[in-house]
C-alpha cells in the first residue's frame, strides 16, 4: 500500500518517483510494522473473537489513526528523511479500505462450509455433548464444521439422534465416504472402549486425531475444565518452567516494567494529587493487600486507593461489584482507565510478580476458590501479573463461577506462556485500556 501511495501521489513527476522509489522500501516496512502492531492491540488478530464486521471495522479505523501517529513519532525517531504528508495520508487510506475489503471477503468466504475443517466425533455421551453445550453459536463453528457424532459400544448416547452417524464398515471408510478432515476422540471412558487400529489407520490417511480437550483449547484459547480427564495433567505437554523460560521471563518483566514506570511518572503523580484533593492531604494514596503469588507465598501488592478507606471496616474480604458504592469518584475513573494498577510495577520489579500472568488474588479467595474448583491451585505455578489472558478475554469476575471461567484462561496462558505470547497479551492490552473492557 505504501508503494501504491508513493506512485499516486508522485504520479506524472517521474524524477521524483524514481528519487522516492529508491527509499521506499524501509519506509514501506515500517509502515507495514506499525499498521501490525496497532491491529494487534486493537484485537484484530484474535483467532476466538466474536465480533461482527461493525466492530471490526471501528477498532481498524482505531487503528489506522494510531498507526499514523506512531509513524508520526517514528520518522522522527529514525534516521530517514521525513516522509510526506500525502505519501503517509494515502497509505493510511489505501491500507484500510484493503484491509476492510479483505476482512469482508473473508468473513464472507468463511461463512461458507465448504471452507470449514469437517470434524467427526468419535463419542455420542456427555463429553461429546460439551461440544453443543460450550460452542453452539455459528460464530463458536467459523473454522469448523460437526458433521456427526458416532457412538462408542458400551457408552451411553446422549447426542440427538439426528446428529449422529453409524458406521457399517471400518472407521476410515467412513471417513473417506464424509471427507472427513478431523476426529475428536470424545468417549465418556477411553479404556477398552476405543478402536484404536482403526484411529491408526484413519492417521495414517491423513486424517488428524486430537482429544476432546485439545480441541476445545485450540478452538477457544481455554482449557475447558470440564473437558479434561483426571490424567490430563500428568500426560499433557506444555507448562514450560524451564531455567531457560525463567530467564526470558523474568528479563521481559524488569524491561517492561522499567520503561511503563518512567513513561507512567506523570499520570501516577496526577493520581496522588488527584486522591489527596478528593480525599485529604492525610488519607493514604497507596494502599496495600495480602497476595498469593507463585508456590502459593504470600507477598503485598501495591495499587492506588481507589476505595473509601473504610470499605472493609467489618474485616470481612468481599468481591467488588459493578457500581461499587465503597468505590470513590476518582477510584472510578482510575479504575476504568486501570491507572490504579501502575503500583503494582514496583511489585513487578521486586519480583513478586510478573508483568503478564493470572490475576492476583487475596488468601481468604484462594481457600474460597480452591475448595470450590478442580485444579485451581495449578494458577499458581507461575507468579501473578498486572495484565493476562484472563483479563483480556473475560470480563472482573465476582463470583466463584467467574472465577472458574477465568482460570480456563489462566490455564490455557500457564500451559502455553512464552516471550511471544507475553507480548501479544501486552499489546491487547491497550484494547482493554481503549474500550474499558471488565474494568469496576
Amino acid at each position: 500500500m505504501f508503494h501504491l501511495a508513493t506512485w499516486t501521489r508522485f504520479m506524472g513527476d517521474e524524477e521524483q518517483v524514481a528519487r522516492f522509489f529508491g527509499e521506499v522500501m524501509p519506509r514501506s516496512i515500517i509502515f507495514a510494522l506499525v499498521q501490525i502492531l496497532a491491529m494487534t492491540a486493537l484485537g484484530l488478530y484474535v483467532i476466538q473473537s466474536r465480533e461482527g464486521l461493525r466492530g471490526q471495522v471501528v477498532r481498524t479505523v482505531v487503528a489506522f489513526a494510531a498507526g499514523g501517529v506512531l509513524m508520526i513519532i517514528a520518522q522522527y525517531l529514525l534516521p530517514l528523511d521525513p516522509t510526506g504528508r500525502g505519501v503517509l495520508f494515502l497509505a493510511l487510506v489505501f491500507g484500510f479500505t484493503m484491509v476492510v475489503v479483505l476482512r469482508t471477503l473473508l468473513q464472507g468466504l468463511f461463512s461458507t462450509r465448504w471452507l470449514r475443517r469437517r470434524i467427526l466425533v468419535l463419542g455420542a455421551g456427555e463429553r461429546a455433548v460439551h461440544i453443543n453445550t460450550q460452542l453452539r453459536r455459528d460464530a463458536d463453528r467459523r473454522t469448523f464444521q460437526i458433521v456427526g457424532f458416532l457412538g462408542v459400544d458400551g457408552v451411553s448416547e446422549q447426542v440427538p439422534v439426528e446428529q449422529r452417524v453409524h458406521a457399517t464398515g471400518p472407521l476410515h471408510e467412513l471417513c473417506r465416504r464424509l471427507n472427513i478432515d478431523e476426529i475428536v476422540v470424545a468417549p465418556n471412558d477411553r479404556r477398552g472402549t476405543l478402536p484404536m487400529d482403526d484411529l491408526v489407520e484413519c492417521r495414517l490417511r491423513g486424517v488428524r486425531i486430537v482429544e476432546l480437550s485439545e480441541f476445545f483449547e485450540e478452538e477457544t484459547g481455554r482449557i475447558t475444565l470440564s473437558a479434561v480427564n483426571p490424567s490430563w495433567m500428568v500426560y499433557s505437554s506444555g507448562f514450560n518452567l524451564g531455567l531457560a523460560r525463567r530467564v526470558t521471563k523474568r528479563a521481559f518483566d524488569i524491561v517492561v516494567a522499567s520503561v511503563v514506570l518512567v513513561l507512567a511518572l506523570p499520570v501516577m503523580a496526577l493520581t496522588a494529587l488527584a486522591i489527596m484533593i478528593e480525599s485529604g492531604l492525610r488519607s493514604p494514596v497507596i494502599y496495600s493487600q495480602d497476595r498469593v503469588t507463585q508456590g502459593h507465598r504470600h507477598f503485598r501488592v501495591y495499587k492506588f486507593r481507589s476505595m473509601r478507606t473504610d470499605a472493609e471496616r467489618d474485616g470481612v474480604a468481599r468481591w467488588a461489584t459493578a457500581d461499587d458504592d465503597r468505590v470513590t469518584r476518582v477510584g472510578r475513573v482510575i479504575r476504568k482507565l486501570r491507572v490504579d494498577e501502575l503500583p503494582q510495577l514496583i511489585n513487578v520489579l521486586r519480583g513478586d510478580m510478573s508483568f503478564v500472568g493470572p490475576r492476583p488474588e487475596r488468601p481468604v479467595f484462594v481457600d474460597e476458590l480452591s475448595a470450590a474448583i478442580p485444579h485451581y491451585g495449578l494458577r499458581h505455578a507461575i507468579k501473578p501479573g498486572i495484565t493476562g489472558w484472563a483479563q483480556l478475554r473475560y470480563a472482573y469476575g465476582s463470583s466463584v463461577e467467574d472465577a472458574r471461567a477465568k482460570l480456563e484462561y489462566d490455564l490455557f496462558y500457564v500451559r502455553n506462556h512464552s516471550l511471544v505470547f507475553d507480548l501479544l497479551v501486552l499489546l491487547q492490552t491497550v484494547e482493554v485500556v481503549l474500550f474499558r473492557k471488565g474494568a469496576r
